[in-house]
């Protein structure tokens, strides 16, 4: 994957008391990127309002999908996104989906399912909705049309550990495909479950959340018995081995300060590296 980066510091999306660090930590990544092939999309300042649509900040989460979605126009090669919050995975998946129509599947590594919708959603954040919105599910205005949506069939969850009610009913119901952590320390599994969707490409959506805190203090939200980084690599390389990989999103950075985002960039960017060598 020829690397080109887009950063996008959106911190709307989670309803984290530290949910501003996102910010921050999308800003200390975009500092160790090449600059010549980096790009940043701006992110309104202001928090934003719902417009009954049951989505907290809902006006500035679709002016942030717009512009990512304009500064993704016209590529044609794979993006590594940057957040920022989770949701800045609508538009890249959007982008992607065109450029790969009927052949994209999404592997979610994430400790957070994210397959609410408004009417389900306990918190009202987007980042627990983001993955509902690209099957095409949501709110009109943040969810993917039908010419764009994955279908479930193609959709592959790793590392869900944090699982509301409502979400662990959906994946029963629609027999979602969501490989435990323990399933994951090798690559098989995944690899076997990205072959059953039948695609050729896939999108690689990545929260940081999905390791092991020991691994990346660095995290919103902190839940324990994750992978580690190398676990993590292994899985990225073992995936781009046989598939094609369409582009990826690297969210849920949000350091402390900036003497604690120094200590863990080292493992984002052998991350980086993984995905981009």
């Amino acid at each position: 994957m020829a690397p080109t980066f887009v950063v996008v510091p959106q911190w709307q999306g989670s309803v984290s008391p530290r949910a501003m660090r996102l910010s921050d930590g999308a800003e200390a990544i975009r500092g160790d990127l090449p600059s010549t092939v980096t790009h940043q999309v701006p992110v309104p300042v202001e928090a934003g309002d719902a417009l009954d649509s049951g989505i907290d900040r809902f006006s500035t989460l679709v002016m942030v999908r717009e512009r990512l979605a304009t500064a993704l126009r016209g590529g044609t090669g794979p993006v590594l996104t940057i957040g920022g919050d989770n949701g800045v995975s609508l538009a890249a998946v959007e982008n992607a989906s065109r450029r790969h129509p009927e052949d994209l599947a999404v592997v979610w590594l994430d400790a957070h399912p994210a397959l609410h919708t408004p009417d389900t959603s306990p918190s009202g954040g987007f980042t627990g909705m983001v993955l509902r919105a690209l099957i095409g599910e949501g709110a009109e205005g943040l969810t993917l049309d039908a010419e764009v949506r994955v279908p479930l069939e193609r959709v592959v969850l790793g590392g869900a550990r944090a699982i509301d009610p409502a979400e662990d009913a959906l994946i029963r119901e629609r027999g979602i495909v969501s490989l435990p952590v323990d399933d994951l320390d090798s690559p098989e599994a995944l690899v076997d479950a990205l072959r059953a969707t039948g695609a050729r490409t896939f999108y690689l959506h990545l929260d940081l959340d999905v390791l092991d805190p020991s691994a990346l203090a660095g995290l919103a939200d902190l839940y324990p018995f994750g992978l580690s980084v190398e676990t993590l690599n292994r899985l990225i390389t073992a995936l781009r081995a046989e598939f094609e990989l369409a582009g990826a999103t690297i969210a849920g950075f949000a350091p402390a300060s900036p003497e604690a985002a120094t200590d863990d960039l080292p493992s984002i960017l052998r991350i980086i590296g993984a995905l981009t060598r």
